[in-house]
C-alpha cells in the first residue's frame, strides 16, 4: 500500500508538471524545454523558506508559485520579443545557466543539495500527500481546461495557429504569451513545493535535462493540445519505467534505457501518431 501511494504522488506532480508544460506547448505553441527549471525553483523556494525562515508550508508552496512566475518573465521577455524558435535556444541556455548558479549558491547547498526540509505530514504520510498531489492535480487540470474552453482559450488557439492573421486582427500576441508561459512555470513551481515536502531533499541533478525528455514525452504520447492527453502520458510514462524495473536489470542499464524510452516514443509518435493517445477536440463551427 506504501509503494502504491508513493506512486501516486508522482502520478499527481507529473501530472501537473505535464499539464502545466501542455499549456505552453500544445495550447500556446511556445516550444521550450526549460519546465524543470521552474520545478527546481518552486522546490528550492520551498527547502529555504521552510529550513531557513520556517515559514508555513502553505505559504511556501505559494511563494514558490510566485517566484517560478516571475523567473519565467526572465525568460520569455528576451526570447519571445525576437522570435518563437529563439525560445527553443534560450530555454536551453536558462536552465542550464541557473542549474550551474544554485550548485555554486551555500545557502541552498550548493551542488550536494538541500536537506533538513521538515516533514509536514505525521502518520500516513505517504497517503496525505497521495491525496494532496492528485487533489492539487485536478485543481490544475481543471484550470487548463476552463481556461482554453473559455474566450481566453479561444485567442490563445487562435494566435498559435495563425499568428499573423491574429496581430491583423489588432490583438495582442506578445502578452498572450508572456501570460501563459508565466502561468504555466507557476504551476511547476507548485509542483516543485510540494516535491520538497515529499522528498525533504533537493539537488540541482533532480531537474537536469531528462526531466525536460520526460514531461516532453508525456505531453508528446499523451496528446499535445488536449487537456486529458498530458494525464495519460503522465499516468503511462511512470508505469512503464516500473513495469521494466521488474526485470531486474542493473542501475548502470536501467538509466539510460529510460532515456532510450523516451525518446524512441517522442520519435514513434511524432511520426506516427502526432496526435498522440488522445487527439485535441476538433472545432466545431458555431459552437465552444
Amino acid at each position: 500500500m506504501e509503494y502504491v501511494a508513493s506512486m501516486l504522488v508522482l502520478v499527481g506532480l507529473y501530472i501537473i508538471l505535464a499539464s502545466s508544460f501542455n499549456l505552453i506547448i500544445g495550447f500556446g505553441g511556445l516550444i521550450s524545454i526549460a519546465h524543470p527549471i521552474f520545478f527546481a525553483l518552486g522546490a528550492y523556494t520551498v527547502g529555504v523558506l521552510s529550513v531557513k525562515f520556517g515559514v508555513h508550508p502553505v505559504l511556501s508552496v505559494i511563494a514558490g508559485f510566485f517566484v517560478a512566475l516571475v523567473a519565467s518573465f526572465a525568460l520569455s521577455l528576451p526570447s519571445l520579443r525576437i522570435s518563437g524558435d529563439y525560445l527553443l535556444i534560450t530555454s536551453i541556455g536558462f536552465q542550464l545557466g541557473l542549474l550551474e548558479i544554485i550548485k555554486n549558491l551555500d545557502f541552498v547547498g550548493g551542488a550536494s543539495g538541500l536537506g533538513g526540509i521538515p516533514n509536514v505530514v505525521s502518520g500516513q504520510r505517504n497517503l496525505v500527500f497521495a491525496g494532496v498531489s492528485l487533489g492539487v492535480a485536478l485543481i490544475v487540470v481543471l484550470a487548463v481546461r476552463a481556461l482554453v474552453r473559455g474566450p481566453y482559450g479561444r485567442a490563445i488557439k487562435a494566435m498559435r495557429d495563425d499568428e499573423l492573421a491574429f496581430l491583423a486582427l489588432g490583438r495582442n500576441a506578445m502578452n498572450i504569451k508572456i501570460a501563459i508561459f508565466a502561468l504555466g512555470s507557476g504551476m511547476a513551481g507548485v509542483a516543485g513545493g510540494l516535491y520538497a515536502y515529499y522528498y525533504q531533499y533537493v539537488t540541482p541533478d533532480q531537474f537536469q535535462i531528462l526531466q525536460s525528455a520526460m514531461i516532453l514525452t508525456m505531453v508528446v504520447v499523451g496528446g499535445m493540445g488536449s487537456v486529458l492527453g498530458p494525464v495519460v502520458g503522465a499516468v503511462l510514462l511512470l508505469l512503464l519505467p516500473e513495469a521494466i524495473t521488474f526485470l531486474n536489470l542493473p542501475s548502470g542499464i536501467m538509466g539510460p534505457l529510460q532515456g532510450v524510452i523516451f525518446t524512441s516514443l517522442v520519435i514513434l509518435f511524432l511520426f506516427l501518431r502526432p496526435q498522440g493517445l488522445i487527439a485535441p477536440a476538433k472545432r466545431v463551427e458555431g459552437g465552444h
